[in-house]
């Protein structure tokens, strides 16, 4: 067996991972190498016209993209605050409390994710429509909010399903009150989870169209302006917002990452 061979056995699996990382990525990297060009128009017609930080130096210099992006950021924030504090007290209801329909209800909470957006889209229209209310900001946030739920509470439940609960128990023998307890013990250990979850639904409001379409009435999202005026030609500032997204999507990741393996290392030398 040459050692080429051998070589490829030992790292079969890392080489497919990098190569299905590098697919993920591929799109992203031709809209950051995109919003260098100096291209006219704003159509990526895949043809390198030159270096520039023209678009970088006026990357808000598009009211239209300012007044999309603002739009989607204040909505996506709104959503998350809302949907991970609820998201995260049904998870705790569903793992720590005992209760009729307690299956039922972890049922209902995969069903939203199982379904097509466009029916949910479609669902969501037709009952603001039944209730009268006018589609604007308020239906898309209560549409986010609900389609964000069910990720929070997977996501907060699988981090309580693994929680060394005697930290609790051995804070409440010491006197502490349920309350001082769960400030104290529970909220800091399960913050990565709880942060994870919410970088998950700020993620998936953001980037929602699909539902967005049905609910938005005249309220324009940031992918809803980027469907609008793909037709005729996407402005270079769109590439340069969405590699600032990225970037900032990326250094959340990581603090997360980091405060998880803080917060394991806190909780290992606690039970130690």
């Amino acid at each position: 067996m040459s050692a080429a061979w051998r070589w490829v056995r030992r790292n079969a699996l890392l080489v497919y991972a990098a190569i299905a990382v590098l697919y993920m990525l591929a799109p992203i990297v031709v809209i950051a190498l995109f919003s260098f060009d100096k291209t006219s128009g704003g159509k990526l017609d895949y043809a390198w016209n030159g270096l520039t930080l023209e678009y970088w130096r006026d990357a808000i210099a598009n009211e239209a993209v300012n007044e999309a992006m603002i739009t989607s950021l204040e909505l996506a924030a709104l959503a998350t605050l809302v949907a991970t504090v609820i998201g995260t007290l049904m998870a705790l209801a569903l793992v720590r409390h005992r209760f009729r329909g307690r299956t039922v209800s972890n049922l209902l909470i995969v069903l939203p994710m199982a379904t097509p957006e466009i029916v949910i889209g479609a669902a969501l229209l037709s009952m603001f429509l039944i209730y009268g209310l006018e589609l604007g900001f308020t239906t898309l946030f209560i549409a986010h909010v609900m389609f964000s739920i069910s990720f929070v509470v997977v996501v907060v439940r699988s981090r309580l399903i693994g929680f060394d609960r005697s930290l609790e128990e051995a804070a409440a023998d010491l006197g502490a009150p349920p309350l001082t307890t769960f400030r104290t013990i529970t909220l800091p250990l399960l913050a990565p989870g709880i942060v994870a979850a919410a970088l998950l639904a700020f993620a998936l409001s953001i980037d929602d169209f699909v539902i967005s379409n049905f609910n938005s009435g005249t309220t324009e999202t940031f992918p809803l302006y980027i469907f609008g005026v793909s037709l005729r030609g996407i402005p270079v500032q769109v590439n340069v917002l969405a590699t600032l997204l990225f970037l900032a999507t990326v250094v959340a990741i990581a603090l997360v990452l980091w405060q998880q393996r803080r917060a394991e290392k806190l909780a290992g030398v606690a039970a130690d």
